[in-house]
């Protein structure tokens, strides 16, 4: 059983846990505990608690955990929740937003909707933070984030932080590398003024045409594999034959072939090979390599 220890540390205003269960924080709702898992009260208190830790801490920025797959084991290391932490969203002049890492991208969409500034209504169609977007470049219905940035805010282990312009890094479909060590703490976005209700009325769309097309109010992931050159993970994963297809408490889903759901028994393991199953049958059927676009951290935990 999990201590689900809890303490503040006098000179911190966050809050610590220790051995904390991460399945509650994914939204495959699987994955073993945190070594130490911490929410920090704000940027300022991030700051000094990055200062506290050794400089060979293994570290895990965790935002709604859509796009991670955390083995039984757990993380052997410490956890920084940005969810429910770094919330800000604040206009700046006629056309920018600065958006904190902890600001899920459905609010950022509806936010920008509000203010009549248009662009970034895709978002509502990602399932995690707008800091996982950033590490990710995540898109949807046809838009992608980084195209948006003017400038980004990160933080070192140290605790140090810096601006950055978008050409210090490498963008591309799914994937973004920058300068080595950093985590993202916010971004200014630059978009365009627009109508309010149409904003809002294209949301609301694409809000309906995602309940139609994937299994919203099943445990996934989103998306698992990324969609190859000229071609989509779904079509070729429906056209192996493996809609539907199980291991353990993990299924390939009717209603979406790229989403693996947590029919509510599902080990990581389960989710694990079931992904490597649904690549190596792809390979088999169709000569096509399929790349994940969920992350895989942690301990593999003891055999059953």
């Amino acid at each position: 059983m999990s201590m689900m220890a809890m303490s503040k540390q006098h000179h911190l205003r966050g809050e610590l846990r220790m051995d904390e269960p991460l399945a509650r924080y994914t939204s495959w709702r699987v994955g073993g505990p945190a070594r130490r898992f911490y929410r920090p009260a704000d940027c300022a208190d991030l700051v000094q608690f990055l200062a506290t830790l050794s400089g060979d801490e293994p570290l895990l920025w965790l935002g709604l955990g859509s796009n991670l797959l955390v083995r039984d084991g757990g993380f052997q290391g410490t956890v920084i929740a940005t969810q429910g932490a770094l919330q800000e969203i604040a206009r700046l002049g006629d056309s920018k937003l600065r958006v904190e890492a902890g600001v899920t991208c459905a609010r950022l969409a509806r936010f920008a909707a509000r203010e009549g500034l248009v662009g970034v209504e895709f978002m509502t169609g990602i399932p995690g933070t707008f800091g996982g977007a950033l590490a990710m470049n995540a898109g949807a219905f046809g838009g992608e984030t980084w195209p948006l940035v003017l400038e980004v805010e990160t933080i070192d282990r140290s605790g140090r932080v810096s601006r950055r312009s978008p050409d210090a890094f490498k963008v591309g479909y799914r994937q973004v590398e920058g300068p080595a060590g950093e985590w993202f703490l916010a971004a200014t976005l630059i978009l365009e003024p627009g109508d309010v209700s149409e904003s809002q009325q294209r949301i609301r769309s694409l809000l309906d045409r995602r309940n139609q097309t994937q299994p919203i109010g099943q445990p996934s992931c989103g998306s698992v594999f990324r969609n190859p050159q000229g071609d989509h993970a779904a079509r070729l994963i429906e056209a192996a034959g493996l809609k539907g297809r199980k291991i353990g408490g993990a299924q390939v889903s009717e209603k979406h072939a790229n989403f693996i759901i947590n029919t509510g028994t599902a080990t990581a393991r389960d989710i694990e090979q079931l992904i490597e199953l649904v690549r190596s049958e792809v390979k088999r059927t169709s000569g096509v390599v399929l790349h994940r676009e969920v992350h895989v951290v942690g301990e593999n935990g003891g055999e059953a």
